[in-house]
């Protein structure tokens, strides 16, 4: 196999899984009775109207940045249609501020305590900035800054796919939810952190 038929490959998997988690957030909308993470959290916590506020929030513009953010790696894209893909990372440079802030709240009611708090906060700190950063860099026309730091920034929303991947697996090899919780906590996003460094170094982008 070429390697230009593997990056084909890695690209339609990528955009796969980005849309496919990107859209996994209507369930919650759809579905009366709780499911999926939900089914961890406590009655009282649930029945909480500003965490379900931070909940919902959340996950909803979380898959609205996954369904946005994939489009702007895309040379093709880009290039047919330049107001398109500006657009496109204006709502999505929104919708990671929503969902970014939300996702601090509620890291500080994740199950498991300490640990999964803070790795879960400290994702969306990274998020956060890594995003701001890649927009002021754009605002400043400087776009070495700009696409390092976006790369940087959806390695980090990513992590709700790579979550879900992680999470299954660790629960059958621990047979247990929370210690699988607290792993993925930090594995969601810390591996994709590593692999985003390594592609902005291959792609001698001058982070300043």
């Amino acid at each position: 196999m070429s390697g230009s038929t593997r990056n084909k490959i890695a690209w339609v998997v990528f955009a796969f899984l980005a849309i496919g988690v990107g859209l996994y957030p209507l369930l919650y909308w759809l579905v009366d009775e709780p499911i999926g993470l939900l089914l961890s959290k406590t009655a009282e916590l649930l029945a909480d109207g500003i965490w379900r506020i931070g909940f919902y929030g959340h996950i909803t513009f979380g898959g609205i940045a996954l369904l946005t953010g994939w489009s702007q790696f895309s040379k093709k894209i880009r290039n047919r249609n330049l107001q398109f893909h500006r657009n496109l990372g204006k709502v999505y440079v929104a919708a990671v501020l929503i969902s970014g802030i939300c996702s601090i709240y509620i890291g500080l009611y994740a199950t498991g305590g300490l640990i999964t708090s803070v790795g879960f906060i400290s994702l969306g700190v990274i998020w956060l900035y890594t995003t701001l950063r890649a927009y002021t860099a754009i605002r400043s026309n400087d776009l070495n800054l700009h696409q390092g730091m976006m790369i940087y920034s959806y390695a980090a929303c990513f992590a709700a796919v790579t979550l879900r991947l992680w999470l299954p697996l660790l629960t059958m090899i621990f047979g247990e939810f929370l210690i699988a919780y607290k792993i993925v906590a930090w594995l969601c996003w810390v591996p994709n952190i590593i692999f985003a460094n390594l592609w902005v170094r291959k792609k001698g982008l001058s982070l300043g």
